[in-house]
């Protein structure tokens, strides 16, 4: 293929870039493939999660540049560029019953208002590939949801002129594949698991299973294992960036590193939509694309 293949990865909030197909856009950017995150939120609702900075007067008051920041550094190690869209952060609403959303968040906005505002971005990016959330959010947050809905809004919308005309949102632009993140998924969380029991070491994991037991998940179907080993470190070295969100000490680094390189060596993703020919199982997000240039 002659023309610059370019990947369009759409988030919720800082962070999820890097704990959501991280080693993949790094490895495409080796490539030379044209990588844009598009940060729907700016996490402002977030908590502090690393142990280490809760109580910090100063992120407290400046939750929302801290983790502009932190985005930007993020961006630099992963070497994709990022556009944010602009919403308000809903917040994970909890108790029983759940409190009701805050007024002006993502969550609560016209679907095909905030799809628009997406639109705008594939048509000016004019992306071959998207990734996104699957319809549950890959775990049940408002504003991964409500990522999952506008994304596919998008994907139609932006060749839609009648719907979104060209005057106000650009040229129209036809994506050709767009992916949900699956890389938390039960296959490479057990082989993780036994890989470290085998070897006499504590697992991380025995929770995850148990909670996958009990809620009874339904496992989705992955069609696409992108190997991308030997960029894991910075997949890590982005997530660490993210200081108020992770703990470098966390359970997110308790597998040594050359036994996820040896167990379970690719990053996975479930085909949603594609316009073109391609054999699954597939091992490049431009399958059938690539090929058809």
């Amino acid at each position: 293929m002659t023309e610059q293949l370019r990947l369009m990865a759409v988030h919720a909030h800082p962070d999820d870039e890097s704990s959501k197909g991280a080693a993949t856009m790094a490895k495409y950017v080796s490539e030379g493939v044209d990588v844009l995150v598009v940060t729907c939120t700016g996490g402002e609702r977030g908590s502090i999660l690393n142990p280490k900075l809760q109580g910090d007067s100063y992120i407290e008051e400046h939750i929302h540049e801290v983790r502009k920041k932190e985005m930007d550094e993020a961006r630099e190690i992963l070497g994709v560029k990022q556009e944010w869209l602009g919403f308000v952060d809903s917040g994970l609403p909890e108790g029983d019953p759940l409190p009701p959303l805050p007024e002006g968040c993502f969550a609560l906005e016209d679907v095909d208002h905030a799809a628009g505002e997406l639109v705008r971005k594939i048509r000016a990016f004019r992306p071959q590939v998207i990734t996104t959330y699957d319809e549950n959010g890959g775990y049940p947050h408002p504003d991964h949801i409500m990522t999952h809905k506008i994304t596919m809004v998008a994907f139609e919308g932006a060749t839609d002129a009648e719907k979104y005309p060209e005057a106000e949102y650009g040229p129209v632009w036809q994506p050709l594949k767009v992916y949900y993140n699956q890389g938390f998924n039960k296959p490479r969380t057990l082989a993780l698991h036994h890989a470290l029991l085998d070897r006499g070491m504590e697992s991380p994991y025995g929770e995850w299973l148990e909670r996958w037991k009990e809620f009874e998940r339904k496992e989705r179907t992955l069609t696409t294992y992108v190997p991308c080993a030997e960029f894991f470190e910075i997949r890590d070295k982005a997530l660490i960036a993210h200081a108020t969100q992770i703990d470098p000490d966390g359970g997110w680094f308790r597998v040594p590193m050359e036994i996820q390189k040896e167990v379970w060596p690719t990053e996975e993703y479930e085909l949603a939509k594609s316009l073109v020919d391609t054999s699954l199982p597939e091992s490049d997000l431009f399958a059938g694309i690539r090929d058809n240039g």
